[in-house]
């Protein structure tokens, strides 16, 4: 297949002339459309925002290949864009963009147009070839110079390949590129260290691992000899092949933008040796690589594993409560009796005391996960028990949090004290050393340090409300709704719980009622507002709107973490004024609650259910439109 069979006439515009980023980006979407390939523009819109996100398409000198691939795309197709004047596109040099040419790329099993594609991203780096194209005078002299091209660049796996014809005295490069789309970044990246070490004068050989496969793959033996390994990926690459080589290891962009320095830092000697996990089989890096995107994306992944265990357990719990919502009446119950309210019947009972047990793993799944992205699989069995002091103190989920990343962030330090030992200690250390130190020091600290001032913020918090009971009836709805969408599991939120519960001991299930509503907010919210506002979602936030109104229903809070986490300063304002409304109308309608939780599934027992329902739905919608107002585009 020749490049020119994905390019169109109507898809070439030499005349470009947008004022941003996004505009370039909208307008390369619109000429892709025109050559009639993509079934759902919309989604293919956002398909390359999204990609956009996870590190820029500007891959410098004045060139930006910005990419979508999925279902929405019929046929693999190109469409390009001359911008004379240049456009700011956040390139890796920081330089405007001449030439924009945008992929759209099909999910079929015959990947024969990746070649392709991976082809032009490889002549690109050619000053002549672009040039040419940024000086062509109509969109079918543009074709003519791509397919002259095309004919007389060699094929890409042969040109990629190292000439094994070297002397002994000359240094020896391997190198691996990949990127998360495996199309562009990924031979851009392995062409620009090709350049590098030959006119350093260095043997070097790619591996490309790209959405056909791996490519050009290193041997053994090839490994065996290297002087150096450079690894310039932004996904899963096996590793432990590497174990006890010189190894550079940096995001693909970098094998782009810096193979002339990456290629001089090899040869300086002055390189790392990669000691590969007892049991770990890959490394994962992702784009972007500020500290703080590291501690975003060591966060969600416990938060991800998390999840299963609050959605399963909570729903779980909330049926066991409408069961015994239908089948007991809790007027005739004591005050005492309602405190065993969701295991009152046999069933019930059952199906609580699994959902208690599968809600009981979230805090230690939680920082077991984040401890494990830190520092591998030594860090889970430490960051487990961190997370389950949290669980059984008075910490609770910040406390988690907290225990997970001292945990992976331990782990790291007991390697650095351990590396110096004798090779027959070392080989034990992931099996004795780490845990054995790591859960003691945690558990020390977690225990002595930790927990006290938390536990102390938390009975502070309690004796602030209590101490509020007798004022306004609205303004103390809005203070434990809007408590209940601060932290959304944290000191403010479990206190605000416990505060409910405890009135309904007392007689007093009205602040109940305004606790649970405001926990109920966050999720539906956020829900409505990925409906609403698509443009300021990921693709990802909005498929998991119908599961965020389940949860918020379900009276489980933790839903809207994963959106809290990721956009902090605008997501929990917006929920915390939601909340704050619905509880203070839940008050102000004289709602009622005698059942510390279940949701939409205790409405049988909810005093007042029609206003609750009012009560409920005002709060989702403020919150939702408050999330419109706050929170930026994706592409912003």
């Amino acid at each position: 297949m020749r490049i020119t069979e994905l390019l169109d006439k109507r898809s070439i515009r030499i005349d470009g002339a947008p004022k941003s980023k996004n505009e370039a980006l909208d307008q390369m979407v619109e000429l892709m459309a025109k050559s009639g390939k993509i079934n759902d523009l919309e989604a293919y819109r956002q398909e390359v925002y999204r990609r956009e996100e996870e590190g820029t398409t500007g891959v410098g000198e004045g060139i930006a290949i910005p990419h979508g691939k999925g279902a929405f795309v019929d046929k693999p197709g190109l469409a390009a864009m001359v911008v004379k004047d240049g456009v700011d596109y956040d390139s890796l040099d920081g330089e405007p963009v001449h030439l924009i040419f945008l992929i759209a790329a099909p999910n079929t099993k015959d990947n024969v147009h990746l070649d392709v594609l991976s082809k032009l991203s490889v002549l690109l780096m050619d000053e002549d070839f672009s040039r040419a194209l940024q000086n062509a005078k109509s969109p079918e002299e543009f074709m003519k110079i791509v397919d002259e091209a095309d004919q007389e660049a060699p094929d890409l796996d042969e040109k990629l390949k190292a000439d094994e014809a070297t002397s002994e005295d000359q240094f020896r490069i391997l190198a691996v590129t990949a990127c998360p789309t495996g199309i562009a970044h990924t031979y851009m990246a392995a062409e620009g260290l090709e350049k590098a070490a030959k006119a350093k004068g260095c043997f070097i050989k790619v591996e490309t691992r790209g959405s056909g496969g791996a490519k050009n793959v290193l041997t053994a033996e090839e490994i065996k000899n290297a002087d150096c390994i450079i690894v310039a990926a932004d996904t899963k690459v096996p590793m432990d092949r590497f174990n006890g080589k010189k190894l550079i290891e940096v995001q693909v962009s970098d094998g782009i933008s810096k193979a002339d320095k990456l290629i001089e830092q090899a040869m300086s000697g002055n390189v790392p040796v990669y000691t590969a996990s007892e049991n770990a089989e890959v490394s994962e890096k992702k784009a972007g690589g500020s500290k703080g995107h590291q501690i975003y994306m060591q966060l969600m992944n416990g938060v991800s594993h998390m999840l299963p265990f609050v959605v399963g357990g909570g729903i779980l719990i909330a049926l066991a409560f409408l069961i015994d919502g239908l089948c007991v009446d809790m007027t005739s119950l004591t005050a005492e009796a309602r405190q065993s309210f969701g295991s009152i019947t046999p069933v019930a009972a059952t199906l609580k005391s699994i959902g208690d047990l599968a809600f009981g793993f979230m805090l230690p799944v939680l920082a077991g996960f984040i401890a494990m992205s830190i520092a591998d699989r030594p860090g889970l069995a430490v960051g487990f028990v961190g997370g389950a002091i949290a669980a059984n103190g008075k910490s609770g989920f910040l406390g988690a949090l907290v225990a997970g990343f001292l945990a992976g962030y331990l782990i790291l330090l007991l390697k650095k004290l351990f590396e110096k030992l004798p090779e027959a200690l070392e080989k034990i250390a992931p099996v004795l050393l780490y845990p054995v130190f790591g859960i003691l020091i945690v558990g020390l600290v977690m225990t002595f340090v930790v927990e006290p001032p938390i536990g102390a913020l938390n009975t502070a918090l309690n004796t602030a409300l209590t101490n509020m009971s007798g004022s306004s009836k609205v303004l103390l709805g809005i203070i434990v709704a809007g408590m209940m969408a601060v932290d959304m599991g944290g000191p403010f939120n479990k206190a605000a719980y416990v505060f409910g519960t405890a009135s309904i001991a007392a007689g007093n299930y009205g602040i109940m009622a305004a606790v649970m509503i405001g926990g109920m907010v966050p999720p539906c919210a956020i829900a409505l507002a990925s409906l609403l506002f698509k443009d300021k979602f990921t693709k990802t936030e909005r498929e998991s709107a119908p599961t965020n109104f389940i949860m918020g229903l379900a009276f489980i809070t933790e839903g809207a973490i994963p959106f809290a986490a990721s956009d902090p300063l605008h997501v929990i304002p917006a929920c915390v004024i939601g909340s704050g409304l619905a509880g203070a109308l839940s008050m102000a309608f004289n709602c009622t609650l005698m059942a510390p939780h279940g949701g939409i599934f205790v409405f049988p027992v909810v005093g007042n259910p029609l206003m609750y329902l009012a009560a409920l739905a005002a709060g989702t919608v403020v919150g939702a439109l408050m999330l419109g107002v706050l929170k930026k585009k994706i592409a912003e």
